[in-house]
């Protein structure tokens, strides 16, 4: 993949990472992260990784995205949750939760400058340098969401897409060898799963007392 593909197709993760968990319309929120998936699956492509592309566009994009679409529906006795996150969040924790993030990115980029100064790591060995900034970008708002909102199923779209990043990171960190593809694999089948689960979670909840939160307070 060459240098500016990587840019234009990073540039466009982070924006639809950023879409998907800004977005107060849930319905919006997860049809933006099919999308990103999508994007994702077409940069394993880009990468020459055909199998890891079919991967996250089943595993990812069209089963996971399935998932999250179920949680906003009505099943049997269960309601149909409201399509907008209506909870108020609280505003004191928020730059609490920022410099959390912000400092979890320092750790991680301290750890990859000290990988590089000891040669333990070498990006001109087969990674795709390009790929990481975009990747930390999209670990950071993944992070910060899952910290930040109170919505399950806002937590569920924060926590698939802090792991692309991690993903993503990999590869642009150690290239899309055999051992990164398997990796990548289990962690996409992990993710759907965990998906799965708590959109189970989510829409049990919401059938005993409405609610769509792990929180018992009834105040924000």
């Amino acid at each position: 993949m060459t240098a500016p593909l990587a840019w234009a197709l990073g540039g466009l993760l982070v924006t639809l990472a950023g879409c998907c968990l800004l977005d107060r319309h849930l319905r919006r929120a997860c049809l933006a992260f099919i999308v990103f998936a999508l994007v994702m699956s077409f940069i394993w492509w880009q990468l020459g990784v055909f199998w890891l592309a079919v991967g996250e566009g089943l595993l990812g994009s069209l089963l996971t995205g399935a998932a999250l679409l179920h949680a906003l529906g009505r099943a049997g006795d269960v309601p149909r949750l409201a399509q907008r996150d209506t909870i108020a969040h609280r505003g004191g924790e928020a730059p609490v939760r920022w410099f959390a993030a912000l400092g979890w990115l320092i750790l991680t980029a301290l750890a990859m400058a000290g990988l590089l100064v000891t040669e333990r790591l070498d990006l001109d060995a087969g990674g795709t340098p390009a790929l990481i900034p975009f990747a930390l970008l999209v670990m950071v708002l993944g992070l910060w969401a899952f910290a930040h909102h109170r919505h399950l199923l806002r937590r569920l779209l924060a926590f698939n897409v802090l792991g692309s990043g991690v993903f993503l990171l990999l590869t642009g960190l150690a290239g899309p060898g055999p051992e990164v593809q398997g990796v990548i694999l289990v962690g996409l089948a992990v993710a759907l799963v965990g998906s799965v689960l708590g959109v189970l979670l989510l829409r049990r909840l919401h059938a005993l007392d409405g609610s769509v939160t792990l929180e018992t307070e009834a105040g924000p």
